[in-house]
């Protein structure tokens, strides 16, 4: 039997066995200290966990997962908390582990081009590290300020700049591992990508795994050159419609550009108000467009994407004149959720993706799902890659708003689904898309997942109820029940 929550015995007894294990100052148990941790960046799902333990090295969070598997508690990792899926939500009962305190990089190699990292450390904080060698790490979802490395391994995570050098899973060379029994285990390494690399990928297994393989503590990540030269465009459209052909066309073309994003009305007028650097308020949509590689070739690139912009439709034309200029306008796109607080108290963020060339016909649904539920749905998302990501704007004290938004949210995805596409592309699963999942897989696809995960985690105590419904005993597992809401505690 799992530890009761309300034995307050036991409870206490839990905070002395941690403490004990990482120090008086490495647990939080006091529920108003707690509060803090009762959701990520997906509200709507929230939970107060029995207890946060924030670990300082792989061999206390081994500890520390021993001592839960011991006492049969539940565990979920956490990095900095800015999952968009719940994906670090806390059932009752369970500890959190936080790795905020693991952030160091412990080794650089700047010739064989790789760095190991804790799982706390900042994305960003990586790529100013090594700048001195010429080096960044690819990945850059818009949270890379406070986003952690670990966490972006969990979710196998994105940003604008995958469109040309991939997400997490094709950055990341090897992994430090504790199991939800505590065993420590090293899976990949700098070379295990390259020449004599062999076996099965298991580093490309746990990829994307959302915490529910264990506790991922060390990264080893490859470093990528910065590219000796960069040019970025602003080019605006009188509609969303025409942005959508100038994007397809772009990548039918042959160009791949090194980012490829998209911003409608709602969004520019959000971000220009915040950040003044002169986004075109009358404009339906715009496209920023980066190139970068051998600045020689940069001029006939930038005219064959001119040509595919003006045959699309495009409005006006624009190159960042410096660097600064550059910066402020990826500023702008990365902070275009935060400028969202202008336009409503809250926001539900979705992740779906659909093929490049539905685009067009998926915009098109989200904007009758937004007047049907007589909601506000401002649109940002990687263009390139045809991963959305629209906005749904509500006010939490308002319940009816919450329930459209929740409804809006499922029908948006659902939409996904039957344009080809997938419901999520670098959010994760989280607790907020299980119910979707079966929709996307089949049973027999679904079973297979359950079994992989039950070779890492049998018992179901990593990050339970997450990716699939879980039950409270070994094995078990349970469909998922509605539509969550703000305050409403998921079984274990």
């Amino acid at each position: 039997m799992r530890s009761d929550v309300n034995d307050r015995p036991a409870e206490e007894a839990l905070g002395i066995a941690l403490r004990r294990l990482v120090g008086a100052d490495g647990v939080i148990d006091e529920r108003a200290e707690l509060l803090v941790y009762e959701c990520d960046a997906y509200t709507l799902e929230r939970s107060v966990p029995a207890a946060v333990v924030l670990p300082r090295s792989t061999a206390e969070v081994a500890a520390v997962v021993r001592e839960l598997a011991a006492r049969d508690i539940p565990f979920v990792p956490r990095g900095a908390g800015t999952s968009l899926a719940g994906g670090t939500a806390a059932p009752p009962g369970a500890v959190v582990i936080g790795l905020a305190r693991m952030k160091r990089i412990l080794a650089v190699d700047p010739v064989d081009a790789y760095a190991v990292v804790e799982a706390g450390c900042v994305n960003l904080a990586l790529s100013r590290a090594v700048a001195d060698a010429k080096l960044h790490y690819a990945p850059d979802p818009s949270s890379q300020a406070a986003c952690t490395i670990g966490g972006n391994v969990a979710a196998n995570s994105g940003g604008p700049h995958t469109l040309k050098y991939g997400v997490t899973v094709n950055h990341v060379l090897g992994l430090k591992l504790v199991l939800p029994d505590g065993t420590i285990t090293e899976l990949g390494g700098p070379l295990s990508d390259g020449p004599g690399a062999d076996g099965y990928d298991l580093v490309g297994l746990v990829v994307g795994h959302e915490g529910t393989f264990g506790v991922v503590t060390e990264v080893t990540v490859r470093l990528v050159p910065v590219a000796p030269a960069v040019r970025t465009f602003l080019v605006a459209f009188d509609s969303v419609d025409q942005a959508c052909r100038a994007v397809s066309g772009t990548i039918a073309a042959g160009i791949v550009p090194a980012a490829l994003e998209m911003m409608d009305r709602l969004i520019v007028r959000a971000v220009e108000d915040a950040f003044h650097v002169g986004l075109p308020l009358d404009a339906g949509a715009v496209l920023l467009i980066e190139i970068d590689g051998l600045a020689a070739g940069f001029d006939e690139l930038e005219r064959r994407i001119t040509a595919v912009c003006r045959e699309a439709g495009m409005r006006s034309f624009r190159i960042a004149r410096d660097e600064a200029e550059r910066q402020g306008l990826w500023k702008a796109r990365k902070r275009a959720f935060g400028a969202i607080g202008r336009l409503a108290p809250n926001y539900c963020t979705q992740d779906g993706v659909v093929p490049r060339s539905r685009l067009p016909e998926i915009l098109v649904r989200i904007e009758a799902i937004a007047a049907r539920h007589g909601l506000v749905i401002p649109n940002v998302f990687h263009a390139g890659d045809g991963n959305l990501h629209p906005i749904l704007l509500y006010d939490e004290r308002d319940p009816d708003q919450v329930t459209r938004v929740m409804a809006a949210s499922r029908e948006i995805l659902e939409s996904c689904l039957d344009l080809g596409g997938s419901v999520t592309g670098e959010h994760g699963i989280g607790v907020e898309k299980i119910e979707l999942l079966s929709r996307q897989f089949s049973a027999e696809d679904l079973a297979t997942m359950r079994r992989v995960r039950a070779v890492f985690d049998p018992e179901l105590r990593a990050n339970p109820n997450k990716i699939f419904a879980t039950g409270s005993g070994c094995g078990e597992t349970r469909k998922a029940d509605g539509p969550r809401r703000p305050g409403r505690q998921a079984p274990l």
